[in-house]
């Protein structure tokens, strides 16, 4: 099962990400761009958003990680994302997939089962996406509530990564991270998260990140889920709403310390 995961050994994934800065590759969407570039910023990374079909592979070949969020799809996307993931595969880059909205239309569907298909280390969704992906796939029934708990997604989690062979990350009040033969849980946080547009996406770019740095794709993605649970925890005191909670969590993202994890995360196998 393999040795538990402490504050402190995230907090050296931390130590060596703000040391190595990785490149972080994203084909994002429109919504989140900006605000995902300063959470990437405010880690300790280095983001790039590049988009077009003719220039993908070649930039996905110098980055450390691949990020895909299909957010805000259209044809031509669709194909820079296929493009960018076939050559991170192929030059051994790791990525992260995420499948915003699947299940809500059949192009969000189609193309998420399209790009699992093309072997990401990590897919990360909250629990109404991994239900329906996994239904889609076969994998368990349809017609999944999106306002699902993440823990009523963890057998769904499970099943697609005996499926996928990729690291399943459920992300929630509660946050489950399974892989093949190992499951963590992250408690923590902030409720206040919800009211911001992107943190779930912010979540996803976070775990390209420490891919970059961190080739276990179920380390990387419990450090970066762990590192902003508890910049959001620690944001939420300073913050009298939602704009200063954004404005604070960057602030927290860039000061998170080991200590600061022991005392605001929980993490528990599963």
């Amino acid at each position: 099962m393999g040795a538990a995961i402490s504050s402190d050994m995230i907090g050296d994934h931390l130590e060596r990400l703000r040391e190595r800065r990785p490149l972080v590759h994203n084909i994002t969407n429109f919504v989140v761009m900006n605000w995902t570039a300063n959470v990437l910023l405010a880690l300790g990374a280095s983001p790039a958003m590049v988009h077009a079909p003719e220039e993908v592979e070649e930039f996905t070949a110098i980055s450390a990680a691949l990020v895909v969020n299909i957010g805000t799809l259209d044809h031509s996307w669709v194909a820079s994302m296929s493009l960018a993931a076939r050559k991170a595969v192929a030059t051994g880059i790791p990525w992260v997939l995420d499948p915003v909205g699947a299940g809500a239309t059949a192009l969000r569907t189609r193309t998420t089962l399209d790009l699992l298909a093309l072997a990401p280390n990590v897919l990360r969704g909250n629990a109404g996406e991994i239900m329906a992906v996994a239904g889609a796939a076969g994998h368990m029934p349809k017609g999944v509530d999106a306002t699902v708990a993440s823990a009523h997604a963890v057998d769904s989690a499970r099943n697609l990564g005996r499926a996928s062979s990729a690291v399943i990350a459920v992300t929630g009040a509660v946050d489950y991270v399974i892989g093949a033969d190992r499951g963590i849980a992250l408690a923590g946080g902030s409720p206040m998260s919800q009211l911001v547009t992107g943190t779930g996406c912010a979540a996803t770019a976070c775990v390209g990140a420490f891919l970059g740095i961190e080739r276990d794709a179920l380390l990387a993605t419990v450090s970066a889920l762990a590192v902003l649970k508890a910049a959001a925890a620690m944001a939420a005191p300073l913050a009298q709403g939602p704009g200063s909670f954004q404005t604070a969590l960057l602030d927290a993202l860039h000061r998170v310390s080991p200590d600061d994890l022991a005392r605001h995360v929980a993490i528990e196998a599963v």
